[in-house]
């Protein structure tokens, strides 16, 4: 309140009443208030725990993977999605469809090279293939416009001259298949497979191949 000069009378100021300094008042505010260093700090600590934690799934995920041999496909020869790496109980059969891994070598640097094989960590540096296993050792396979093995036609297995994108491909010179080996195939007409590279060694045979979680897909070499 202000008062008039000359009057008796008060007044009411334009004028914020001026508050007390409190000191104790002051030091609990700025105690209350992180400094940038402590903000620094906390937030330092939330991306810790958040990497953390998503390090722990990460690495979980990885560890069930192994433990129940789960693999992804990513590739058109078979459906794409979430496979299961199966070990069989019995000895592998013609009709088996198998994760094997191709042989180190001349095979895998012209696969990786031509892209028809993923990178993995297979020997050579591919990916295990899905493929099933259409002859063993002893049959006798003869490769022309088509696959015939033991004198009997292979269905889907005719052959392309080129690929996807117009490079040349061999087809195998075709013979018997010799001990310990494989003859793969895959009913996608752009499958790069034993038609064109062979009989495969037995050695590189990671399990039979159970689809858990997948869907087709449709593409051409």
């Amino acid at each position: 309140m202000t008062a008039f000069p000359g009057s008796g009378v008060a007044g009411i100021s334009d004028d914020m009443p001026v508050q007390p300094s409190c000191p104790a008042a002051k030091q609990r505010g700025e105690a209350e208030r992180p400094s940038g260093e402590k903000r620094w700090q906390q937030t330092r600590r939330r991306v810790l725990t958040i990497s953390g934690v998503g390090l722990a799934l990460i690495v979980a995920f990885v560890s069930v993977g192994i433990l129940t041999r789960l693999r992804i496909n990513l590739t058109p020869s078979e459906p794409l999605g979430l496979w299961q790496v199966v070990t069989p109980n019995r000895p592998v059969a013609v009709g088996d469809l198998v994760f094997i891994c191709p042989p180190s070598g001349a095979l895998s640097d012209f696969g990786l090279a031509r892209g028809y094989f993923l990178r993995g960590a297979c020997p050579g540096g591919a990916a295990p293939l899905i493929k099933t296993i259409v002859a063993i050792a002893g049959a006798n396979i003869v490769v022309v416009a088509e696959v015939r093995i033991d004198g009997v036609s292979l269905p889907h297995s005719r052959l392309s001259s080129r690929d996807g994108q117009g490079r040349a491909l061999a087809p195998w010179t075709g013979g018997v298949v010799p001990p310990g080996q494989f003859f793969l195939h895959s009913r996608f007409r752009g499958s790069y497979d034993s038609r064109y590279f062979g009989p495969v060694p037995d050695t590189g045979f990671l399990g039979l191949a159970r689809p858990l979680l997948t869907f087709t897909s449709a593409g051409a070499l």
